[in-house]
């Protein structure tokens, strides 16, 4: 699906900490406001496409969340689909690997895919061992009826595979048999650099495959992707002085659409 003229931009709107997590500093009422303000400014920048993230949350937890975190995930989703209508299209990832909490929250307010970490097989993390459940999330979205996308990461970031490492066969794994609707190509961490090799491997095992580069999206290094990816996610770079805890900065949304588009 890559060589296409258009890139798909993707945008990450990294919550800060919910209520209950470690960090939490913000009332619920100034976490939806900040979200706000960062949809805001994709949008003004140009990027019609983010993933709201409950980034602010760590350390994360390997498994389930509590189920007030998708419920104010939900929340702030809809608060943003209110304040800026259908112009901005929304996925969910509940961090590090709640792909049902995900769904839930997506089925709640209307978001159009959710990102999952690690659908099938195994991987080593900073939080253990994380083991997929594709049959769990793919017989849960049939039971929500909902048509909502998963994008499933592969050799995710912050993370070794636990078995077969070999970035291609992972990738038609994903989409053959963990049953993905698209694919994520990632750095060894948030803000890392995404090999181009290794889009190149997953690029010939799944030619007709959606593939977003996942970490490491920068204007210097957007171009690399374009005749292998169909789509970036650009978090890290999109933030004041490169700060993920600082505001998005509009003028660094300009400049990154520019450089894709260039």
């Amino acid at each position: 699906m890559a060589n296409s003229p258009h890139l798909d931009l993707i945008g990450v709107i990294h919550l800060p900490a919910l209520p209950g997590a470690p960090g939490a500093r913000l009332s619920a009422e100034q976490v939806i406001e900040r979200a706000l303000s960062d949809a805001q400014a994709l949008l003004n920048g140009g990027i019609r496409m983010c993933i709201v993230e409950n980034f602010g949350d760590a350390p994360f937890r390997r498994g389930r969340v509590n189920p007030h975190v998708p419920a104010c995930m939900a929340v702030i989703a809809t608060a943003i689909r209110e304040r800026v209508g259908d112009e901005l299209t929304l996925g969910i990832n509940v961090l590090r690997n709640d792909a049902l909490s995900a769904l839930g929250a997506a089925a709640a307010c209307n978001a159009a895919f959710v990102r999952v970490n690690v659908l099938n097989g195994s991987a080593w993390t900073d939080q253990g061992l994380i083991q997929g459940e594709a049959d769990a999330v793919l017989r849960y979205r049939r039971s929500l009826g909902v048509d909502v996308k998963i994008m499933a990461d592969v050799c995710v970031k912050h993370a070794v595979p636990a078995g077969e490492d070999a970035v291609g066969r992972l990738a038609s794994d994903a989409l053959e048999r963990g049953g993905a609707d698209g694919i994520i190509v990632t750095g060894m961490g948030t803000g890392m650099e995404t090999a181009v090799d290794d889009l190149r491997s997953a690029r010939a095992a799944v030619p007709t495959a959606r593939i977003w580069v996942g970490s490491g999206v920068t204007p210097d290094t957007v171009r690399a992707y374009r005749q292998l990816a169909d789509g970036v996610i650009v978090g890290t770079h999109l933030h004041k002085e490169s700060a993920i805890g600082a505001p998005i900065d509009e003028d660094r949304v300009r400049a990154m659409v520019a450089a894709a588009r260039s």
